[in-house]
């Protein structure tokens, strides 16, 4: 597939764009450290598991865009909530996903299913939507998005599409009788890389506002997880693993939070 590109000026760059994709994706991880790591370089242990997050990331974004296949089992076998069970689903991306990895537990003892997956993007979140969200029957549902899609993880977003994507989500809910949470987009800080390139801090509040007005509008809760964790317009370093996911300190000032979100959602019932 290489030498098509070679020595034939007249193919597009985008192929030769491809073709070069597809050559670094099957060079081995280790490959990548050939090269001199520079004195501010974070542990290397944990440069090569973000890597490999990342992989995986592309990896299933080729084979499985919606994600379907990573809770299709587990939401199988778990059955229909029995009855008088306030069940609870949380979609999102790694930032929900992340939560209960470290000390910090997810909810423990509460009925709140974990449907988050990295680097997952509104769109698709929704494709998503029936099988992760509205087939668990669920009372309630937190969605945490947005910050993947202005990271471009799914191709080029706007706030427009974004929020279309948001009213979707919360429209088949609200017609199957699920309440909705919105949660806000959480900060991101340069406190180890520079992430705010990718998610500039101006768009994330710019996005919050627009969740708040909606979350009127729509009659749903809207879920502040930005002014726990910021220091100004970035995250709080000390509540952080690397300037985007929260460590075990920041999801404990996350969980109150949710938990009064999901109680104001279910008087609303």
């Amino acid at each position: 597939m290489f030498q098509a590109c070679i020595g034939r000026p007249v193919l597009s760059a985008r192929i030769c764009g491809i073709c070069v994709r597809v050559l670094c994706a099957s060079v081995p991880l280790w490959l990548l450290f050939l090269s001199p790591i520079p004195a501010q370089t974070p542990d290397p242990a944990k440069t090569i598991a973000e890597l490999e997050r990342e992989l995986a990331a592309h990896i299933r974004l080729l084979s499985d865009w919606g994600g379907l296949t990573r809770y299709g089992s587990e939401n199988t076998e778990l059955g229909p909530p029995a009855p008088g069970v306030d069940r609870v689903v949380f979609l999102g991306d790694e930032i929900t996903e992340m939560w209960g990895g470290g000390k910090s537990k997810f909810f423990p003892g509460k009925p709140f299913l974990n449907r988050g997956i990295s680097h997952q993007t509104t769109p698709q979140m929704l494709v998503r939507f029936r099988q992760d969200v509205i087939s668990l029957k669920p009372k309630v549902v937190v969605i945490q998005a947005g910050s993947s899609d202005l990271a471009g993880y799914a191709g080029p977003a706007t706030e427009g599409t974004i929020s279309e994507n948001f009213m979707s989500m919360t429209e088949l809910a609200k017609a199957h009788g699920i309440q909705v949470v919105l949660a806000s987009l959480t900060p991101v800080c340069n406190c180890f890389k520079n992430l705010t390139e990718r998610r500039p801090p101006g768009k994330i509040m710019g996005l919050n506002g627009w969740l708040k007005g909606y979350a009127i509008r729509s009659g749903s809760v809207y879920l502040d997880y930005y002014s726990a964790l910021a220091d100004g317009r970035a995250m709080k370093k000390d509540l952080t693993v690397d300037g985007l996911i929260p460590n075990d300190a920041g999801y404990e000032r996350m969980a109150p939070l949710a938990e009064q979100a999901i109680a104001q959602a279910l008087g609303k019932k």
